[in-house]
């Protein structure tokens, strides 16, 4: 302490250059991040154009979900392995090689003829893409001072909530200005600038090319089996009726053996695959666990808005884009309002306001119609947009920068794998309550819709006598009927899994009581460790 407040000026001139981001290393630093953007893009932006892909590959529904599917478990596997291959090989080479990669299988992608052949190059373009999100992270929280953390934050965090968010507008614009193959074309001339930039201009660490003789190829098969695995029960399991089916029923099975000899190994090799020390740092375990339900809205409400608006009110890909573009307005505006209060505010404050606000903005979404459009979905995705970039980027700077700088690299990608599967958990969850509360609200409409209702009679009489001198004019309106009593509960069941998304991150701001109070002189600027 004595050291600390007597500092003489010639130690401070020392110590001032440090809080200086050199312009080389923020140009390389900036190149990252929009590679970093790329990999995260590409998880949505075929959402929104998968009927045209299907069109085009003469695949069923089936095989054309596993293009998004592929590429999730691919990524997921991907995601907590680049901590040790960019301590081995380092920054520069690791994300050179993912940049290259992902570029070469994005072109592929663009090429395939067959839904073989695109599921094959989306789960190598997921897998090499991967190795960019975290290494992102730990650079941010290893490279720059720690006074500029209120500035590299934002910037990460953004991307991070903003790219899967304008995914399907992005896709949406490509797929009806273009053509599908274009959502792949696009990423090759971005993706030989990041990676030529990358090799010119990253000098972050060095490598350690010895660790590869230590690499831990079990290690590497059972967490590929217990993450590829669970990925691909949390993508199947809702539509399949879980573990009735058995190919999910198996994939169970395999991820639970999987996960036991996993953690098996990780506790026991000498250099092991994944290295889960980084959770003694209650911080770091507790900011993990508000990631991963961060992760559950993200990619959640990613979801739910363009089905709403696909399902009930028949928008097309690109009238959908318009209409989430605002969340991603709404992220954009906050970032740099985010990282000046970053630097007046208890970090765990603005989390918990932003968790609240989130939960504020899905709660007024309970009350949808059939007749929700773009305005009345504007406020509830302005509140979002501001609730998620509120709660990701002071959980970024909680969890990751106060651990030590040598604990980053590995602390980063379970960190963004936390993301990951919150999505996927939270897709799961979505669906599974869509499906479950449709069926319930069918079940009581049609208990209410008899003959001795006069509204549904008056209904059917009035359809009945639209249909006159059109066939079966009775059997048309009953028809006519039935899909409206099944709009009504689909509109329903999304009420439901709105209240319960406002209910849940409510409960989820408690959480921040756990996190100890972040030594703001060590965030903003004190010792690394």
């Amino acid at each position: 302490m004595a050291n600390a407040t007597t500092a003489t000026p010639a130690m401070m001139s020392d110590q001032a250059p440090s809080d200086r981001i050199a312009p080389r290393r923020l140009v390389a630093f900036l190149i990252m991040v929009f590679g970093m953007f790329m990999s995260i893009l590409d998880i949505q932006i075929v959402s929104a154009s998968l009927t045209e892909i299907q069109a085009g590959l003469s695949a069923s529904s089936t095989e054309v979900s596993w293009v998004q599917t592929a590429y999730l478990i691919a990524e997921v596997i991907a995601i907590p392995l680049s901590g040790f291959l960019s301590r081995a090989l380092g920054t520069r080479l690791l994300f050179a090689i993912s940049a290259s990669g992902f570029t070469v299988s994005s072109l592929f992608c663009g090429f395939s003829s067959s839904s073989e052949q695109m599921i094959f190059w989306r789960a190598v373009q997921g897998f090499l893409g991967a190795g960019m999100i975290p290494t992102v992270f730990a650079s941010a929280y290893t490279v720059f001072p720690r006074s500029k953390f209120h500035i590299v934050g934002p910037i990460i965090g953004l991307v991070a909530t903003l790219a899967p968010t304008i995914g399907p507008t992005v896709g949406g614009y490509i797929t009806d200005a273009m053509s599908w193959n274009w959502l792949f074309f696009i990423n090759v001339i971005p993706g030989v600038i990041i990676t030529i930039g990358v090799l010119a201009l990253v000098d972050f660490d060095q490598p350690n090319f010895a660790l590869l003789d230590h690499f831990d190829w079990w290690g590497l098969i059972f967490m590929a089996g217990f993450l590829g695995s669970l990925e691909y029960v949390l993508e199947e399991g809702p539509q399949y009726e879980w573990l009735q089916d058995s190919s999910v029923a198996i994939m169970a099975g395999v991820g639970f053996v999987s996960a036991i000899a996993f953690f098996l190994r990780v506790f026991s090799a000498k250099e092991p695959i994944v290295d889960l020390r980084a959770f003694d740092n209650r911080n770091f375990a507790v900011g993990c666990v508000l990631q991963f339900c961060i992760g559950i809205g993200l990619y959640g409400l990613t979801y739910i808005y363009p089905r709403y608006l696909a399902e009930v009110r028949g928008y097309s890909a690109l009238m959908i884009g318009e209409t989430m573009f605002v969340s991603g307005i709404t992220m954009f505006l906050m970032a740099p309002i985010v990282g000046r209060l970053m630097q007046k505010v208890d970090l765990r404050y603005i989390i918990a306001f932003g968790l609240v606000t989130f939960a504020i903005g899905s709660y007024q979404m309970t009350w949808i119609t059939r007749d929700y459009d773009f305005f009345e979905l504007m406020l509830p995705q302005i509140l979002r947009g501001i609730g998620m970039m509120c709660a990701m980027v002071p959980t970024n700077n909680i969890a990751l920068g106060t651990l030590a700088p040598d604990r980053v690299k590995n602390a980063s990608g379970l960190f963004n794998l936390m993301r990951n599967l919150g999505g996927a958990v939270g897709l799961a969850i979505i669906n599974e309550v869509l499906n479950h509360r449709t069926d319930l609200h069918i079940v009581r409409l049609q208990e209410r819709v008899t003959w001795g209702n006069s509204l549904a009679t008056e209904t059917i009489t009035m359809l009945t006598q639209k249909f006159q001198g059109m066939g079966d004019a009775g059997l048309m309106a009953l028809k006519q009927f039935a899909q409206i009593v099944h709009r009504q509960a689909v509109v329903m069941s999304y009420g439901d899994a709105f209240f319960m998304l406002s209910l849940f991150y409510v409960a989820l701001s408690l959480l921040v009581m756990l996190l100890k109070k972040p030594n703001m002189m060590a965030v903003a600027g004190g010792d690394a460790h």
